[in-house]
């Protein structure tokens, strides 16, 4: 299956997993969140495969110039939706696709495991 790597390209995470992914040998696509956008139905698809509070980043910058009632509204997977489509930055990043199970967020350790596995 094709590996797709969706994130933020100025995102240091991003950053990190794509540099971790070319010096493992590892083809992958880059999706640009803010170039390419999301489609709601890839949304809905990773909704469906982990909880939205996995998904919705509540320690970012995003998430915290939000309104108080706008993050109080946010209180299941149908208002996550609508909120990352609005947002793409508010999602946690980066989203591997394609490499076993969705995957959210970045370490070294964590890409070996998911390799190894893959493999």
């Amino acid at each position: 299956m094709k590996k797709t790597l969706y994130g933020i390209p100025n995102c240091d995470t991003v950053k990190k997993a794509r540099t971790w992914l070319a010096e493992h040998g590892h083809d992958f696509e880059f999706h640009d969140f803010k170039k390419q956008g999301l489609p709601r139905e890839l949304a809905a698809s990773w909704l469906e495969q982990l909880d939205w509070e996995v998904l919705v980043n509540r320690k970012g910058m995003t998430w915290r110039n939000l309104p108080d009632e706008r993050k109080a509204a946010i209180t299941d997977k149908a208002a996550a939706l609508e909120l990352m489509l609005e947002n793409p930055s508010v999602i946690k990043r980066p989203v591997l696709e394609g490499a076993g199970p969705l995957n959210v967020g970045f370490s070294a350790d964590q890409y070996a495991r998911i390799f190894a596995e893959a493999a």
